[in-house]
């Protein structure tokens, strides 16, 4: 009996492992070659580019748990800020910024 109730335990552990959320927090390569830092900044996780042109400016803020995010996220080239959302799988962040919730435009981001 002790060792069926060991079995259901280590099961029940892997598939609460299985079932984690990759972090959205650490450093991503962007699009376009960059570095962005995610990193927790009060109740949020913000995104600050760390390379490029535009190195230290703070272009975004997501909320969320489990992989799925949603925010703001700033074109750092136009200073345009959009609604945005992002989801983690693996080494990939997909980030999505949306004008009127039609007009979208997505990136996959890959974890350094």
């Amino acid at each position: 009996m002790k060792r069926l109730a060991g079995l259901v335990a280590a099961m029940a552990l892997i598939a609460v492992q299985a079932g984690a959320a990759e972090p959205i927090e650490g450093n991503w390569k962007t699009a376009s070659g960059e570095t962005a830092q995610i990193a927790k900044c009060g109740g949020a996780f913000c995104v600050t580019l760390k390379t490029g042109k535009h190195s230290g400016k703070q272009i975004g803020s997501m909320s969320g748990s489990d992989g799925e995010y949603s925010g703001e996220i700033t074109d750092p080239a136009n200073d345009k800020t959009y609604a945005g959302s992002a989801s983690v799988s693996g080494n990939a962040l997909k980030m999505k910024g949306c004008v009127m919730k039609i007009l979208c435009k997505s990136q996959t981001w890959s974890k350094l």
